[in-house]
């Protein structure tokens, strides 16, 4: 399965300039950990960097520091990976856990957001397989015993 198959579509975006505290908000309303940094150019918007909720309370609150007087750019992870829609989900798993992210844009050929992939879509995706092969080892069992009385 393909990055491009398993990510969410709606992505909370936000620009470098836009403040912290908006950031926040946005993120509460809509129900997300995190929020993708975009720039436009050609008409596209281009992940540029990321914010969790990780950043607001750790690189923010727990720092005593102002959310007024940072914008996004500010607190935005500047080394940002993203993986492009068409790579398998298997290529994406090891550099996800090398960078140490759940999170990770997915883009299109020419870089342009499509996506977001997470730790919790690949996890959601496994378990429904799992689910499918005890449902699968069940239903073997059954036929053994309806069989073989």
């Amino acid at each position: 399965m393909s990055a491009g198959e398993l990510c969410n579509r709606d992505v909370v975006v936000m620009e470098k300039g836009e403040s912290v505290r908006d950031a926040a908000r946005l993120m509460r309303d809509a129900h997300v950990g995190d929020i993708v940094v975009v720039e436009e150019r050609q008409g596209d918007r281009v992940p540029v960097g990321i914010v969790t909720d990780r950043d607001l309370v750790v690189g923010v609150m727990a720092a005593s520091v102002d959310p007024d007087r940072l914008t996004v750019g500010d607190i935005m992870s500047l080394d940002l990976l993203t993986v492009r829609e068409d790579e398998e989900l298997l290529e994406a798993i090891p550099r996800m856990h090398t960078k140490g992210v759940r999170r990770i844009p997915v883009v299109d050929v020419a870089g342009a957001l499509q996506g977001i992939l997470s730790v919790d879509d690949m996890i959601e995706l496994v378990a429904e397989q799992i689910s499918g092969l005890a449902a699968l080892i069940r239903l073997e069992q059954r036929r053994e015993r309806e069989r073989r009385p």
